[in-house]
């Protein structure tokens, strides 16, 4: 069943789950590390820069940068990720319980990162906005974001309208839908640890690259480079799984 009402703020719950982890991170883990040099070869960062992974979530990706050597801050709104990401924390990564709506430091990072379409989840343009000031604003001169989104023109041609799949005995119903501007997620969990079923609901905008370049430039952000996978082969709008951009602060 289609919810008729989705919270505003349906992430605070959700992202705050540990079911949310199990059903989409703790069996990436390799390709996840893979990606991230991929990209880090391709970026070529120097040696001890400042990084900036936004949205961290539980640190995944904020570990293997801070493995290669680099200064890393991860932040995410979950307070259970950050207190789960806490443990890893040495000299060179930090974690805190951090609004990308809200400032955070200023002209500090040589890079920000914002992986796994964590982005494209407010309820106003607005509040999208300030999510990439904070970006803007933490980047020293000339530094560079990356934002791995979704595809979706090439999401919305793929879509999975019902499907369901069983982890460590947890059964997910995942029942997917789009209107002109979003794609929705409901998420219905069957546990036997559970006296009832949990559900929730994911709300994700449909932005392309045409939308990014527009938000990206309002921020004095330039689009460098675009790729249409964690391959860094060439974007189309068709055919590639994501949507992955590079910018730069002017």
């Amino acid at each position: 069943m289609i919810p008729t009402h989705i919270s505003p703020e349906w992430y605070r719950e959700w992202f705050d789950s540990a079911y949310y982890h199990k059903l989409y991170f703790e069996r990436n883990e390799e390709e996840a590390a893979a990606f991230i040099r991929r990209l880090l070869s391709f970026l070529h960062p120097p040696a001890g820069a400042r990084m900036l992974d936004l949205a961290c979530g539980r640190g995944r990706h904020a570990r293997v940068l801070a493995s290669e050597g680099f200064d890393v801050t991860g932040i995410d709104l979950s307070e259970n990720s950050i207190n789960y990401a806490l443990q890893y924390e040495n000299d060179h990564l930090h974690f805190y319980i951090h609004d990308m709506r809200e400032i955070f430091y200023t002209n500090y990072f040589h890079y920000v990162f914002n992986f796994f379409t964590s982005f494209g989840y407010f309820r106003t343009e607005r509040e999208h906005a300030c999510a990439l000031r904070t970006v803007s604003t933490s980047l020293k001169e000339k530094g560079f974001f990356t934002i791995d989104y979704l595809n979706a023109q090439y999401a919305e041609d793929r879509l999975e309208r019902e499907s369901q799949k069983e982890i460590d005995g947890t059964i997910y119903h995942l029942t997917k839908w789009t209107d002109q501007t979003h794609f929705y997620k409901h998420i219905r969990i069957e546990d036997s640890e559970l006296t009832t079923p949990l559900e929730y609901t994911e709300k994700v905008a449909k932005f392309s690259l045409d939308d990014f370049t527009r938000m990206l430039t309002a921020q004095d952000m330039q689009i460098q480079h675009v790729f249409g996978n964690y391959e860094l082969q060439p974007y189309d709008s068709k055919d590639s799984s994501r949507l992955l951009i590079i910018a730069q602060k002017k």
